[in-house]
C-alpha cells in the first residue's frame, strides 16, 4: 500500500494520533485510479509547503501540539517519528530538492528507512546530474524566450528573470541552447557596464536590432548583494527573492548611451517565474520520474534504504542519502561559464 502525505513535511507534523480522527487532510492512499489520473494531468496533487520539521516557529506548531512546544523555534522530529509509526510506514520516499531532502537525511539518521528522489527545477541536488522538473523548466524557458522576441519589433533589450537562488543552471542551459545572448548567474558577480556593452554589441549585430539576457533571481551586481522582496524568511532561512531583473533593466537603459552613440535603448522586462514550472512535463520529465520511481521500488524490494536515486554520467544509480548535505551543487564557473563574455563556455564540450 502506498500512502501520499500532503503538503510535504507539513502533513507529517500535523497528524493527530487518534484512530477516530479524520486525518484525510494530511494523508490518503494513492490508489491506481488516483495515480493514473495524476500521471496524465501532472501537477503537485499532494500539494507542498516550506515546512522544516526540525525548525518550526511557535506560530506554525499544529494546534494540538501548542501546549507541548513553547519555544520560538521547535524541533518536531519526535512527533514525526511517532506519526510514522502510527501510520505504519515501513519506508518513506521523500521527493524534493535539497531543503526537503536535507530533513530526509535527518530522518535517515533517526533510523527511518528512507529512499529519496531528487525533484527540483533548479537541478541543484548534490550527487545527481538530473533532478525531476529541470528539463521541463529549460524547455519552457526556451519557448517563452522565443515567444517574447517581440522585443525585436521595438528594437529593445529583453531582460528575463528566472528562478535560481544559488545555482544558475536554469539561466545557463537556455542560453547555451541559443535562446539568449547572455546570462548572469549567482555563482559570478557581474559588472553591469560590461553586460550593457555586450548586449549593445549583440543588438547591433542582430538584423532585427534586439538582444536578450537571462537573469538568475540570485544573481548579484559586482560588489552587491542578492535582491529580496522582503526580509521575511521561510523555515529554511531563505528570504523571498525577486527584483534583480527590474534593477538590471533600469541600469541597462541608463547605461546604453555609452555604447550606442549617445542614444538610449529601451528595455523590456519579464519575470518568467511560475510560468516555467507549470503545465505538462516534457518527454524527459515523463521518462526520468518513471525510472526513479522504479529504482526506488527496487531498492525497497531489496531491503535497502538510506539511499538517493540518481542519474550520473548517463546511467541510473543510487548513492548514500548523506550526499545531499555533503556539498552544494552549483555551476563550475571556470569550466562552464565565460566570465568575460557573460555566457556559457562554447570553446569545448569534451568534459
Amino acid at each position: 500500500k502506498v500512502i501520499g502525505i500532503k503538503r510535504g513535511w507539513g502533513g507529517l507534523i500535523d497528524i493527530v494520533r487518534d484512530p477516530q480522527y479524520d486525518n484525510s487532510g494530511n494523508f490518503f492512499e494513492l490508489t491506481e485510479e488516483i495515480v493514473n489520473k495524476a500521471g496524465r494531468t501532472g501537477g503537485t496533487f499532494l500539494h507542498t509547503s516550506r515546512t522544516r520539521a526540525s525548525h518550526v516557529p511557535k506560530a506554525n506548531v499544529p494546534k494540538h501540539l501548542q501546549d507541548k512546544y513553547l519555544d520560538d523555534i521547535n524541533d518536531l522530529t519526535p512527533e514525526v517519528l511517532k506519526n510514522l509509526e502510527f501510520m505504519g510506514i515501513d519506508y518513506l520516499i521523500p521527493i524534493g530538492g535539497d531543503d526537503t531532502l536535507s530533513y530526509a537525511v535527518r530522518l535517515s539518521k533517526e533510523s527511518v528507512k528512507v529512499v529519496a528522489i531528487p525533484k527540483t527545477m533548479d537541478n541543484d541536488v548534490p550527487g545527481t546530474d538530473y533532478c525531476i522538473g529541470f528539463s521541463t523548466c529549460i524547455t519552457r524557458t526556451i519557448a517563452l524566450t522565443h515567444d517574447l522576441r517581440t522585443a525585436g519589433s521595438h528594437e529593445r533589450i529583453l531582460v528575463l528573470e528566472v528562478f535560481g537562488r544559488y545555482a544558475g543552471f536554469t539561466a545557463m542551459l537556455p542560453t547555451l541552447a541559443g535562446a539568449a545572448n547572455r546570462c548572469v548567474i549567482p555563482e559570478y558577480e557581474f559588472d553591469i557596464e560590461r553586460l550593457t556593452e555586450l548586449l549593445c554589441e549583440d543588438r547591433f549585430t542582430n538584423p532585427s536590432k534586439y538582444s536578450v539576457v537571462l537573469v538568475s533571481e540570485g544573481a548579484t551586481f559586482s560588489g552587491g548583494n542578492m535582491i529580496f522582496q522582503s526580509e521575511e524568511t521561510d523555515m529554511f532561512g531563505h528570504k523571498k527573492l525577486g527584483g534583480i531583473g527590474n534593477m538590471i533593466s533600469q541600469q541597462l537603459k541608463e547605461l546604453t548611451p555609452q555604447f550606442n552613440h549617445g542614444q538610449v535603448i529601451n528595455t523590456i522586462t519579464q519575470r518568467l517565474g511560475y510560468l516555467v514550472r507549470c503545465g505538462d512535463p516534457d518527454a524527459l520529465d515523463s521518462i526520468v520520474p518513471m525510472a526513479y520511481g522504479n529504482l526506488a521500488l527496487d531498492l525497497i524490494n531489496k531491503g535497502l534504504h538510506g539511499r538517493l536515486v540518481i542519474l550520473r554520467n548517463g546511467r541510473y544509480d543510487n548513492a548514500p542519502i548523506e550526499i545531499v548535505t555533503s556539498s552544494k551543487k552549483i555551476v563550475d564557473v571556470p569550466k562552464f561559464y565565460n566570465t568575460e563574455r557573460l555566457r556559457p563556455q562554447y570553446n569545448s564540450f569534451e568534459f
